[in-house]
């Protein structure tokens, strides 16, 4: 599905108007962090050796010199072009989302055909870094996109949807402010991370051995499947009064109520993201 127009108009309704940087910045840059804080010494100590060689990308424009930075590249590096005027990273789009239906049965038969999808970007990814044999140039980037995909496959609306481009097309009210350019996916991204990431303790901490444990258990496959789950029984459920698979109204309102019932999950899903980093990071890295 193509995505680029909702997504850039979410963007710049973001920076223009959101109370803080949005969750392709302020949520990306938190799970790197939960990420980083709960990784092996080794990973930590790889990580950074390997971000030592990020000018390797080839993209000055996007800096990735620190765990904050490489959360953000993926996204920073999409409007780049080449010197022919093409994008130099339109390749991998696809790479940030997978389309499943969240009025079927779950599979990522349909979606992730060929690899084009989150979860197989991220088993790639590790794949890559694990081995010492590969080009310093493609464990780096394999490093920046393995960070910042781990934390698209925890933001809900990349990972479940219903024909809506992830809650793009689905115009939206948080609270008492409905701009004609917000929608679910933007309120997901940023309205709704923000408060999350910012209301109780902080989140970039160590965790407890058990905690970790508890949250990082499970495949990408069985993390896309719970991501999938939260997209259907919170965001759409929530939006659509219910029913997630009711039709959608040309705009849907997430009251003040509302929005306190999906702080606390909101907040998990950052939480599950950097811990479940903090795993990826290991078994690359550790």
């Amino acid at each position: 599905m193509i995505r680029t127009v909702a997504y850039l108009a979410a963007a710049a309704l973001a920076s223009a108007a959101a109370p803080a940087t949005a969750y392709w910045e302020y949520g990306h840059e938190t799970i790197a962090k939960i990420g980083y804080a709960n990784a092996s010494p080794r990973a930590r100590a790889e990580v950074r050796r390997l971000l030592a060689h990020s000018d390797l990308l080839g993209t000055p424009e996007c800096k990735a010199t620190t765990i904050e930075g490489a959360s953000t590249w993926a996204d920073c590096v999409k409007p780049l072009k080449g010197a022919d005027g093409t994008s130099r990273f339109g390749y991998a789009y696809t790479w940030h989302f997978q389309d499943v239906n969240i009025c079927a049965p779950f599979s990522l038969t349909e979606a992730c055909k060929d690899g084009n999808c989150v979860s197989a970007q991220i088993e790639r990814d590790v794949k890559t870094l694990r081995d010492r044999h590969a080009p310093m140039k493609d464990r780096v980037q394999a490093l920046v996109f393995l960070i910042h995909f781990t934390g698209d496959l925890h933001q809900p609306l990349h990972a479940g949807e219903k024909g809506d481009k992830g809650g793009n097309d689905v115009k939206a009210t948080y609270g008492r402010y409905g701009p004609p350019r917000l929608n679910l996916h933007s309120i997901w991204d940023g309205y709704l991370a923000e408060r999350a990431i910012t209301t109780g303790p902080s989140l970039v901490r160590r965790y407890p051995a058990p905690v970790r444990a508890k949250l990082a258990a499970g495949s990408v496959t069985d993390w896309s499947r719970e991501s999938w789950q939260v997209a259907r029984d919170q965001t759409y459920a929530s939006a659509l009064k219910g029913d997630p698979c009711a039709p959608t109204p040309p705009r849907v309102t997430l009251d003040d109520a509302t929005i306190e019932r999906l702080v606390p999950v909101a907040r998990l899903e950052v939480e599950r993201g950097g811990l479940r980093l903090a795993k990826l990071l290991d078994r690359a890295l550790g």
